[in-house]
C-alpha cells in the first residue's frame, strides 16, 4: 500500500508513523475475528489518515478515493482482490444509525455503485452490470462500528437465482421463494441505470415489512440488474437478524470475494 510522498513544510514523522500504524490497523481488521477486531479501525483509517492527507495533499493515501464535498471515501479492503469499501467522512455507525435516513443525508449507495470502476480496474475488465452488488451487514454481521459498503463481485449462484426470479419482481417488497444462501431474503425491484435519488435505505425503511422497528437490524443488499428489453437496473435484497436461525442478516454473504465472475464471463 503506498503512502503519500513527504512534502518539505508539510509531513511530519507524527504523521507518517499515524499513516503507518493506519495501515497497520487495516491489515489486523482483515486478519483476525470479527469478535476481536478494532471495531473503529475503518473510522480511524478515514478520519486520521485519508481525509487529511486528501485536504492536505490532494492524495488520499491509504484510501484509493476521498470525496470532501460529498463527504465519502472509498478503500481497498484487504479480504480479496476486487472487493472496495465505500465508508463516510463523517461518523454514522451503520444501517442502525439515524443519519442515515436523515432528509440531508448523502445517498451513499448512489457513490458506491459509481465506485464500481475500482473493482473493474482490479478485475482488468469490466464487469455486466449484474455481476456486481453493493452490501451493508446489519450490526450482528458486522465487525466495525463505520458505515461501510461493500462493493464486489455478486456470487455466480446468486446472480443465476435473481435472473430467474427477476421478471417476477415488482417495486413491492416480496419474499423471493427459495431464499438465498439459506437464508430467507425479500425482494424489490429497482428501475435506472443508477441510483441516482433513490436510496435504498429509506426504499426499506418504508417496506411494510419493517414497520415501526425501523432497519437497525436489517442487512441490505442492491445488486445490479437488467430486467425484460434489457432495461437496466437493480435488485434491492433485505434480511433480518433471526437469532433463532442463527442468521446474523450478513448480506455480505452474496459477494464473491475470488470474483469467479470475472474469469468465467466471456470476453
Amino acid at each position: 500500500m503506498r503512502l503519500p510522498p513527504c512534502r518539505a513544510g508539510r509531513g511530519t514523522v507524527a504523521a507518517l508513523l499515524f499513516r503507518l500504524l493506519a495501515t497497520l490497523l487495516l491489515g489486523w481488521t482483515a486478519a483476525v475475528p470479527a469478535r476481536a477486531a478494532d471495531p473503529d479501525a475503518l473510522w480511524k483509517i478515514v478520519h486520521g489518515a485519508c481525509v487529511p492527507d486528501e485536504a492536505e495533499h490532494a492524495y488520499p493515501a491509504p484510501c484509493a478515493k476521498v470525496s470532501l464535498d460529498a463527504g465519502w471515501a472509498v478503500l481497498k479492503d484487504r479480504r480479496g482482490e476486487t472487493q472496495y469499501l465505500l465508508i463516510p467522512t463523517a461518523r454514522v455507525t451503520g444501517i442502525e444509525d439515524p443519519a442515515v435516513l436523515g432528509g440531508d443525508a448523502p445517498n451513499y449507495w448512489a457513490a458506491a455503485w459509481a465506485a464500481r470502476r475500482f473493482v473493474f480496474a482490479s478485475a482488468g475488465r469490466v464487469l455486466p452490470r449484474d455481476a456486481v452488488s453493493l452490501a451493508v451487514n446489519s450490526p450482528s454481521g458486522r465487525s466495525q462500528n463505520q458505515l461501510h459498503i461493500h462493493v464486489e463481485c455478486l456470487r455466480p449462484d446468486v446472480r443465476d437465482a435473481l435472473r430467474q426470479a427477476a421478471p417476477t419482481l415488482g417495486d413491492a417488497w416480496t419474499r423471493l421463494p427459495g431464499g438465498l444462501r439459506g437464508h430467507a431474503y425479500m425482494a424489490r425491484r429497482l428501475d435506472g441505470a443508477t441510483l441516482g435519488e433513490a436510496n435504498p435505505f429509506r426504499l426499506l425503511a418504508a417496506a411494510p415489512q419493517v414497520g415501526t422497528s425501523g432497519i437497525g437490524d436489517w442487512t441490505l443488499v442492491v445488486a445490479g440488474a437488467r430486467f425484460a428489453g434489457d432495461a437496466p437496473g437493480f435488485v434491492l435484497l433485505a434480511d433480518r437478524i433471526d437469532r433463532m436461525a442463527l442468521d446474523r442478516a450478513e448480506g455480505e454473504e452474496l459477494q464473491d470475494h475470488d470474483c469467479a465472475l470475472a474469469a468465467s464471463l466471456p470476453n
